[in-house]
């Protein structure tokens, strides 16, 4: 952070998370992960936040952990995977989540996973190199899709890696999104519920994805992210700055949204 000119950074789990097979056990590894992290904002104030880590697919552990990070320990989100065995966001298995986080206003940061069915497809490839982008749209499209983004309206969804492929396939969202049946589910429409979403800047460090995403997004809802430790923050933000965006849009992106939607980090001074 310091070698990087990085003032404050909200940490959180990546894939897999921390269940694997075992209720009790994703439990425990949450909790550690969690403390660890409230660790970190106490003994370094100012320069930490935190997405919590939660035991899904467990629901109910889900639930306890929720209420645990965010009242006792404070963080300034929860971190989800973009799926859990095969289901969605947007999945009734995970209503009794997405209505406590819609209760709490929360933020929410979503990672995305190599999803068990396409891990081998192509053994030659590094299996993120084209999946986790595609991980990350299939997420978007459940909770656009099946309703979710409408029926928890104050739940504020971050999406990493610029929204992966979403942003390129707006027209085909948009086909299906006149659909009859699709289109009761989204009463303001589709643009709506995609530029009411957040997307961070990790791996988006050249020029190639940002015309698409700045024609998308709302320069306010792009957050700076890094992919640590596979990019450095260094990296990143030389690689925004060559792919040519305005000095204001880099401050805003920088630091700016970030304070905005973490109020907590605005009044520490961070």
């Amino acid at each position: 952070m310091d070698k990087s000119g990085v003032a404050t950074s909200i940490i959180s789990t990546s894939e897999p998370s921390v269940w694997f097979g075992d209720n009790e056990a994703a439990r425990k590894l949450a909790r550690e992960c969690n403390e660890l992290g409230a660790r970190l904002m106490a003994d370094h104030p100012g320069r930490y936040g935190m997405f919590s880590t939660v035991p899904l697919p467990d629901v109910d552990g889900c639930l306890r952990e929720i209420e645990y990070s965010q009242d006792t320990l404070k963080a300034d989100g929860v971190c989800l995977m973009t799926s859990y065995q095969g289901k969605y966001p947007g999945d009734p298995a995970f209503a009794p989540v997405m209505n406590e986080l819609n209760r709490r206003k929360a933020v929410v940061f979503f990672h995305p996973v190599k999803a068990e069915c396409c891990k081998d497809l192509q053994p030659e490839l590094a299996s993120a190199l084209v999946e986790l982008g595609t991980e990350t749209t299939r997420a978007i499209a459940s909770l656009i899709f099946d309703g979710a983004a409408s029926r928890y309206p104050d739940i504020r969804f971050i999406f990493s890696h610029g929204g992966g492929t979403m942003p390129y396939l707006m027209t085909r969202f948009e086909a299906f999104a006149a659909r009859p049946d699709i289109a009761q589910r989204l009463p303001n429409g589709l643009l709506y519920e995609a530029q009411k979403l957040y997307y961070d800047t990790a791996s988006m460090n050249s020029p190639y994805p940002w015309p698409t995403l700045l024609k998308l997004a709302p320069l306010s809802h792009i957050l700076f992210g890094t992919d640590f430790p596979f990019f450095s923050a260094a990296a990143i933000a030389k690689g925004l700055r060559e792919a040519g965006l305005k000095a204001s849009d880099l401050h805003a992106i920088e630091r700016e949204n970030a304070l905005e939607l973490f109020p907590r980090l605005k009044r520490a001074g961070a």
